[in-house]
């Protein structure tokens, strides 16, 4: 009777019995072939942290073997595992294949291509370098996306309340929106006393346009119903622009953020390439003058997860603040 309890109380039953997590099974052997190939099979040419790859690729290898006989498929913990189960299997096995071509066939040969602890001795003997580029591009990047998406939400907000503001500003915005920020840079460089302000300028332009066009769009485009409700109660204009036009736009306004995160990013690199003394763009061009491809991989997996972490803190915004729509969208 003990027994029966205690199989219960562990969430068992003869209906439902445990059952391993099979992706983490084909994950732990994709990641367990990484490993044994980087490890038993000789390089074509001599590359540092291969030992180091092959431990960490066996790590995951038992980490993922173990979460597939020790974690339940109930729950949110089996939801998630479910979930990205099958990528867990597909990196592992884009790592033995990348593995295969460089370091041990050597058909995608050096200096313009490297196996992955190419990459991850870069990590070792250069963070500290990659640390500081990473710093100085946060600065640039925060100072100029912020300060274009406050500019570019006020002049939306203008463009889609004020006919006046939008006669005069839409064919303007209409005429720089199309250019790319990038084209802009001799007259940045020109006008701004150094590199650095003239890079925060393009990275405003590039983040500002997107969210100035689209929240005027989502401005404009509000039921005009609801303006004559909240007049016939007695609301002010600056109170409806508060509490009727901007809440009614943000959907548009999270779209041109989004926009603005991918071209802000873009331009941020060619910027960093143009003067600056470090960043992630300086690291690539220097690195690039010297064929240290390995390093330049390495700073491009750098940039895109952090471009994949804000966009990510973006959704988790946008859902939070937006919460009050589920149901009505």
């Amino acid at each position: 009777m003990t027994e029966a309890i205690d199989f219960r109380q562990a969430g068992l039953s003869a209906a439902n019995p445990f059952r391993p997590w099979r992706e983490g099974i084909f994950a732990a052997l994709a990641w367990g072939a990484t490993a044994v190939v980087t490890w038993g099979l000789p390089d074509v040419i001599q590359w540092g942290a291969t030992g180091l790859f092959a431990i960490l690729s066996g790590l995951v290898a038992l980490v993922f073997l173990a979460l597939a006989f020790l974690v339940p498929l109930r729950g949110w913990q089996g939801g998630t595992l479910t979930h990205y189960g099958p990528w867990f299997i597909a990196l592992g096995l884009w790592l033995l294949g990348w593995e295969i071509v460089t370091a041990k066939l050597g058909w995608l040969p050096k200096p313009f291509f490297s196996p992955p602890q190419g990459l991850l001795h870069v990590y070792v003997t250069d963070w500290d370098r990659l640390l500081i580029c990473v710093a100085y591009t946060a600065r640039l990047w925060g100072l100029g996306f912020f300060l274009g998406i406050a500019v570019g939400f006020v002049a939306g907000v203008g463009l889609g309340w004020s006919k006046r503001f939008a006669y005069w500003g839409m064919p303007l915005l209409k005429l720089i929106g199309p250019v790319p920020a990038s084209a802009w840079i001799p007259c940045a460089f020109f006008i701004f006393p150094s590199t650095f302000h003239a890079s925060v300028f393009l990275v405003a332009l590039a983040s500002g346009i997107p969210v100035a066009i689209l929240t005027a769009s989502g401005i404009s485009q509000v039921n005009r119903a609801y303006y004559d409700v909240a007049r016939t109660l007695g609301a002010s204009a600056r109170w409806q622009v508060r509490n009727v036009a901007i809440p009614a736009a943000l959907p548009n306004v999270f779209v041109g953020l989004f926009m603005g995160l991918y071209y802000s990013f873009a331009v941020l690199v060619v910027a960093e390439m143009l003067g600056a003394k470090f960043g992630l763009g300086w690291y690539l061009q220097f690195n690039t003058a010297y064929s240290a491809y390995a390093n330049v991989y390495a700073a491009l997996v750098v940039m895109a997860l952090i471009c994949a972490g804000l966009v990510r803190a973006l959704f988790v915004v946008r859902d939070r603040v937006l919460g009050w729509q589920k149901g009505i969208l």
